[in-house]
């Protein structure tokens, strides 16, 4: 069953595939064997000249929990590099214990991606990044300007914008601020997976149940969605989403025990009638460490989330060794993940750059 799609017509779908593999067609993956991916020393965002030391900032503001409104929340807390690039929660926690509607999506070679977050609202990184920092339930700032202002307040952040954004205006702004994390987040690519590999000619690294696996995602037609190096649709020009309907196929138990038809999806971004239940479609790398499962991580186990996946969007119910199979040729799309060290924040001796009033926690 090919999906209904955007965006993209018929000859677009035939361009995905590039090989076969046990009578599958799947596409090559751009680099099938290197572990990670080589930052150029510079790349243009927003016009401005992007290099190893905004990566190195953008490191430090990922981590930094008082880039949130009350101390409280980082990047990482939701998108645990440490990890999967997800929480493993079903829905995230935001500042003042506010809680989300949605499942933190992996961080993990978010830059091949053409859009992001679940509804395709962001078009890039960048876009991304600013989310959280000014949304009221995520990190709960008034808005850029006030992330920048607690910044110019740390004098060891002023000394690296300088570094990292050499003009002769004002190195601190939000702006930059969301630049540095993106270009962080470009580096978080992994791969080098068992799949990589045995695409790349060692026919051992998948087990015979891995490939049995990847034959069955083939003929049962998830590669009309996860499809492309990545798994999550073919590669298309940055801001333009490769979406699929979800749940497709409504008259089944796993639709309402799972409450997979209460979100509306894209439509709560666009507000148009033909958006709703709309996704964008998510990779399947390194998806076995990013349970729980779906837009609303209600599904616990990846066993589950195929079956659920077979049943609402092909409308098949899967034999248990074939979910076996599938599960296993999905485990084969993990790691590994390039080395990272936790970055020294800038510290503030002897005072606080959170606001604190009496009996009143953070604010």
């Amino acid at each position: 069953m090919w999906p209904h799609i955007r965006h993209l017509t018929s000859c677009h779908l035939g361009a995905v595939f590039s090989f076969t593999v046990l009578g599958v067609l799947i596409a090559r993956p751009a680099v099938a064997q290197s572990t990670s991916r080589a930052v150029l020393p510079a790349s243009i965002h927003g016009g401005e000249a992007v290099g190893p030391a905004a990566i190195e900032l953008g490191k430090a503001l990922f981590f930094d929990p008082r880039l949130s409104a009350d101390g409280t929340i980082s990047c990482n807390s939701c998108h645990n590099v440490m990890g999967g690039g997800a929480d493993g929660r079903p829905v995230s926690a935001g500042v003042r214990g506010q809680h989300g509607q949605r499942s933190a999506p992996t961080v993990w070679n978010a830059a091949d991606l053409s859009v992001l977050f679940w509804d395709g609202r962001a078009a890039t990184l960048e876009e991304q990044a600013k989310g959280p920092l000014v949304n009221p339930v995520e990190m709960g700032n008034a808005d850029l300007g006030a992330v920048a202002a607690r910044l110019k307040r740390i004098p060891g952040y002023v000394a690296m914008f300088r570094q990292a954004f050499l003009h002769g205006g004002d190195a601190v702004t939000g702006d930059h601020a969301v630049q540095a994390i993106a270009a962080f987040e470009r580096t978080l690519v992994t791969r080098g997976s068992a799949y990589d590999r045995y695409v790349g000619g060692d026919k051992r690294a998948l087990s015979p149940e891995a490939q049995r696996g990847l034959a069955l995602v083939g003929s049962l037609g998830c590669t009309g969605c996860h499809s492309g190096s990545n798994f999550a649709g073919p590669k298309l020009p940055q801001g333009t989403g490769f979406y699929q309907r979800f749940p497709t196929y409504k008259d089944n138990a796993h639709v309402a025990k799972y409450h997979l038809a209460d979100d509306l999806g894209r439509y709560t971004a666009t507000k148009r009638d033909e958006d709703k239940h709309m996704w964008r479609v998510p990779t399947w790398r390194n998806v076995a460490l990013t349970a729980p499962y779906f837009h609303n991580g209600a599904v616990a186990t990846l066993e589950e989330a195929v079956r659920v996946m077979a049943k609402v969007q092909l409308n098949k119910d899967l034999k248990d060794d074939e979910t076996r199979a599938i599960v296993a040729f999905l485990g084969g799309l993990t790691g590994p993940f390039p080395a990272l060290t936790l970055p020294r924040l800038p510290a503030t001796p002897g005072a606080s750059v959170i606001r604190v009033s009496a009996g009143m926690g953070a604010h």
